[in-house]
Parts: C-alpha cells; sequence; structure tokens
C-alpha cells in the first residue's frame, strides 16, 4: 500500500487580514520546465525559475533558478524547445533537493501566494515530484494569471503567454525557460494588477475573489 509521509511545508505567509492593500503583497512568480506532460507518470521537472513581485513592482534581484536532474533521458524536442540539455542537467540537485530549495527562498521572501501562468500545470508537477518520494504537498494559495485576465478581459481566449504579453504590451523574455518565463509572468501579472486596481479594487480579498484562487480545485 502506498502511505505518503507528511507534507512539506512551503510556509506562505498566507495568513494576512483580506483587507491588506494589495500594494503591501508579496507575491513569487513562478515557472517550471519538465521532459514532457505526462509528468504523473514518465515525465520529470528540469528547471524551476520565480522571481518575487511587491504590489506592482516586479523584484528582478530577487529571483531563484535551478536545473532539476531528472534521473532520465531528455528528449531532442524539449532541447530544441528549452535549449535544456543533459550536460546542463547532469550535476544539478535533485527534484526534492531543488523544491526544497525553492520552498526555503519563498519562506525567506514572505511570499503570501504563488503566481503563475497556467499554473495548475507547474502546481501538478510539484504534487508528482513530491509523491514520489511519499511526500505529500498540500494544495496551496494560489493565482493564475489566466484567471485574472478572464476578470478583467474575458472576451480573451488564449492560453499562450507570449500572446497575452503582447496584447497587454508588457515585456518579454526569453521563452520556454523557466527564469524567462517567470519574468515574463510576473510583468504580464503587474499589468493586470495595474487594470485591477484601476476598476476599483484594492484588497488582498477581492483578488483572491475575482481569480477564485480559493474555491478552485486541483485534485489535490
Amino acid at each position: 500500500m502506498f502511505f505518503l509521509r507528511k507534507a512539506m511545508d512551503y510556509k506562505l505567509n498566507d495568513n494576512i487580514p483580506l483587507s491588506t492593500p494589495i500594494d503591501d503583497i508579496v507575491f513569487t512568480v513562478f515557472d517550471t520546465e519538465t521532459t514532457g506532460f505526462n509528468v504523473a507518470t514518465v515525465d520529470r521537472i528540469i528547471e524551476i525559475g520565480a522571481v518575487q513581485v511587491k504590489g506592482t513592482t516586479v523584484l528582478e534581484d530577487e529571483t531563484f533558478h535551478t536545473y532539476v536532474n531528472p534521473n532520465r533521458d531528455i528528449p531532442s524536442v524539449i532541447v530544441e524547445l528549452t535549449n535544456i540539455t543533459s550536460e546542463k542537467v547532469q550535476d544539478a540537485p535533485t527534484a526534492i533537493e531543488a523544491l526544497q530549495q525553492f520552498f526555503q527562498f519563498v519562506e525567506q521572501k514572505q511570499s503570501v501566494c504563488f503566481v503563475g501562468h497556467y499554473i495548475s500545470f507547474d502546481l501538478f508537477v510539484m504534487k508528482h515530484e513530491l509523491r514520489r518520494e511519499k511526500i505529500k504537498f498540500r494544495k496551496p494559495t494560489f493565482i493564475d494569471t489566466l484567471d485574472l485576465i478572464g476578470f478583467i478581459a474575458p472576451s480573451y481566449d488564449m492560453r499562450d503567454l507570449e500572446r497575452y504579453a503582447q496584447a497587454f504590451g508588457t515585456r518579454m523574455y526569453d521563452r520556454h525557460s523557466a527564469i524567462g518565463d517567470a519574468l515574463t509572468t510576473a510583468y504580464l501579472f503587474v499589468e493586470l494588477l495595474e487594470q485591477f486596481r484601476m476598476r476599483g479594487y484594492r484588497t488582498w480579498g477581492e483578488l483572491l475573489r475575482a481569480t477564485d484562487s480559493q474555491m478552485r480545485s486541483l485534485s489535490f
């Protein structure tokens, strides 16, 4: 029988009043790269990138980045897409080591929640990497930029990060690089927050309600 050990605690600073102004909130915007999409079975994480956001300011000097050794071959199509080769990951930390380092970064920065573009996939990746070590990953507080876009501009119907960055006129960094996509997502996120505030919303509670991040299920 398969038993899970205790949960790995990423210690988000999410026990804050819902009336807290958005300007006072610290977010961790992150992205992952993997060997493929079958992360519940054969595919593994190969890169984690993250950047901190305070209110509507991207803190480019507060970033996290690591390659991850997947202990398997990286398919050629993924090498071409991400430029991550077996040589780049051969001396990298394992998934559990990389996630521990990432969660330490989150705790040190006193982040309130995770932010990502189509973040359910990245959280799913984390869940299954920890599950391989028989560690439970409790569902975190999170915001998906897709949900915030849906609240602000519901006429948009696409998922591609680059197209959204172009549509909202925000900065773009290297695609299919975890740190590059994290930075692109961060600048898209702060633009969305500015538009959110222009509509009269100011607080953490209003942001949570707008994105439904506490109500959606990721089958954790």
